[in-house]
């Protein structure tokens, strides 16, 4: 089970958050707050500015102005305390290649100076029989599968998922699905980007609609 939250309702509050590159407003003005105990969707076709708006709440880039925060921390105060509270979803070429997947995770957990239990963390992403494989003999969506259960390591308040279902057969994409829907059950918090509406539709207890980095 997830940690427990402060008293706050929102455990995500964004205000007017703003990047620019060059000539380019990739964030402009965007507000939202995301609910403890939710799973939030960030909707937009490509470029919209969705995945700077979550990589400034991941900590990985600092907005121009505004401000957003992570169970009542401020993100650009405070980076390494929302980290330890936050999990992010690892693309493919995060991982060592001559380590199984069990050995990944608990190298991952060594990030955290924390001991996790692989085989515990695979069920629950159901690859426990997987725990000797390497990673690149699985599937695309046992890779997102696994890909997943690294942000589980630290025990998050919030898992961050970015577009986690692109490029997956129908088959895989609903098997992910299921997998969100019991993380709401669990009473985690989700933040998600997507371009597709069937899976805001199908996820989200609410959605943020972004276009030309504007919430629309």
């Amino acid at each position: 089970m997830p940690r427990e939250t402060g008293n706050n309702d929102n455990l995500v509050e964004v205000h007017e958050l703003c990047k620019r590159y060059g000539s380019l407003q990739a964030v402009d003005g965007v507000s939202f707050s995301v609910k403890s105990g939710e799973v939030f969707g960030i909707l937009g076709p490509n470029g919209a500015g969705k995945t700077t708006t979550v990589e400034i709440l991941e900590g990985m880039r600092f907005p121009d102005s505004g401000f957003a925060r992570i169970n009542g921390i401020d993100i650009q105060k405070d980076p390494r305390s929302v980290k330890a509270l936050i999990g992010i979803q690892l693309q493919s070429s995060s991982f060592f290649e001559k380590l199984n997947l069990a050995e990944l995770l608990e190298v991952f957990g060594s990030l955290y100076h924390r001991r996790v239990d692989a085989k515990a963390l695979l069920r629950e992403v159901e690859l426990e029989d997987k725990a000797k494989s390497d990673f690149k003999e699985l599937s695309g969506g046992q890779k997102q599968r696994f890909s997943i259960a690294t942000t589980l390591v630290n025990d998050p308040l919030l898992l961050f998922l970015d577009e986690p279902t692109t490029g997956l057969d129908p088959q895989a994409r609903r098997h992910l699905w299921e997998l969100v829907k019991r993380f709401k059950t669990e009473g985690r918090t989700v933040l998600m980007t997507t371009h597709c509406m069937e899976e805001a539709e199908e996820l989200c207890d609410r959605v943020a609609i972004m276009d030309r980095g504007r919430i629309v």
